[in-house]
């Protein structure tokens, strides 16, 4: 029993299963491991006077977590690295933010998207991250690391929509109020936009989950170039998707668009984005190229993002530019691919 790959409904079902008991004394081992680390389940009420049943359930217990090999900290911004159990190494990166942390987390080791622009797609697929993988990624800043973490977003190593079940399994663990207790709306899933785990996740109707689509393009032709997911599905069938994409009130499309010196940065590409967008609610994130190990393209001067900024906005779309914070450390956005840095 693994309880990073678990509700606590789940655990619940599994104590009915194997002990016969129920929600009093699942709800009671979740809250305490979820809460602190390390805990003695012997030391809680629910199972004082059951010490059998406590000795039974930690032999049951599996859950196994990925070891911290790096951690490393450059202008408030945190790379952590953490090796699985086959050897292999993801990264996640703490983002400061006013009053709490956001953690980017990976779905994958690898990916196979292969975007030019972002060294992960270099790397290609090595595996799928397991759910209890990727929650343990949380587990391990909010809990072990004590730190406030209250945003989670899905924008580290790999593709979440192509590992589809485990990335839908953790958010639920992620999201159990018992738990983590990560809300949903404080979930971003970021995609490159493969169009049938966009269908399957508005199946699921979570309108409070917020989905971010890289684009980085205004034209197939030169979005097929920085992103060959584009040759399988091309912008118009992605506009499509998005508008079928249940959104809470209030809630808009995340639109990620990395500004390449010399690729995709002219002032009148902005026009054209803003034709794409039409009928859409989007909010624009601007993200200067940051390079990777052996950059296949140039970062644009702090004058050309401006100059690109201000033709988003005159075009009417709402644009927030994003910092590269964590760049001297390879934990800015498209630089994670276990380098060490």
């Amino acid at each position: 029993m693994n309880l990073l790959g678990l509700t606590c409904d789940e655990v619940a079902e599994a104590f009915r299963r194997r002990y016969g008991r129920g929600a009093f004394h699942a709800a009671a081992l979740y809250r305490a491991f979820y809460t602190a680390a390390p805990f003695d389940i012997n030391d809680l009420p629910a199972f004082s006077a059951s010490r059998g049943l406590a000795e039974r359930v930690l032999g049951d217990l599996t859950t196994r977590l990925p070891e911290m090999v790096r951690r490393e900290t450059r202008e408030g911004v945190t790379k952590l690295v953490f090796r699985l159990a086959d050897g292999l190494e993801i990264e996640s990166v703490v983002v400061p933010m006013t009053r709490h942390l956001t953690l980017c987390i990976s779905s994958q080791v690898g990916c196979r998207m292969g975007c030019r622009f972002c060294q992960t797609g270099q790397m290609g697929l090595l595996r799928q991250l397991k759910a209890e993988e990727i929650v343990a990624q949380v587990y391990a800043v909010k809990v072990l690391l004590g730190l406030n973490v209250r945003n989670v977003v899905f924008m580290g190593m790999g593709e979440p929509l192509d590992n589809f079940d485990p990335v839908v399994r953790a958010i639920r663990v992620l999201s159990d109020q018992r738990g983590l207790d990560i809300a949903k709306r404080n979930i971003t899933l970021s995609t490159a936009g493969l169009i049938e785990g966009i269908d399957q996740l508005a199946a699921l109707n979570w309108p409070q989950l917020k989905l971010a689509v890289s684009l980085n393009a205004p034209t197939d032709i030169l979005r097929d170039e920085l992103m060959p997911i584009n040759r399988r599905f091309p912008m118009a069938r992605l506009k499509s998707a998005l508008q079928r994409y249940p959104l809470a009130r209030g809630n808009v499309l995340l639109v990620e668009y990395v500004l390449i010196k010399g690729k995709n940065d002219h002032p009148g590409y902005a026009r054209r984005l803003s034709a794409y967008f039409r009928g859409l609610p989007v909010r624009l994130n601007l993200i200067p190229y940051n390079p990777g190990r052996e950059a296949a393209y140039r970062a644009p001067s702090p004058e050309e993002v401006t100059r690109f900024q201000r033709a988003l906005i005159a075009e009417g779309i709402f644009v927030r530019l994003r910092s590269a914070k964590g760049a001297d450390i390879r934990a800015a956005c498209g630089q994670l691919g276990g380098v060490p840095a």
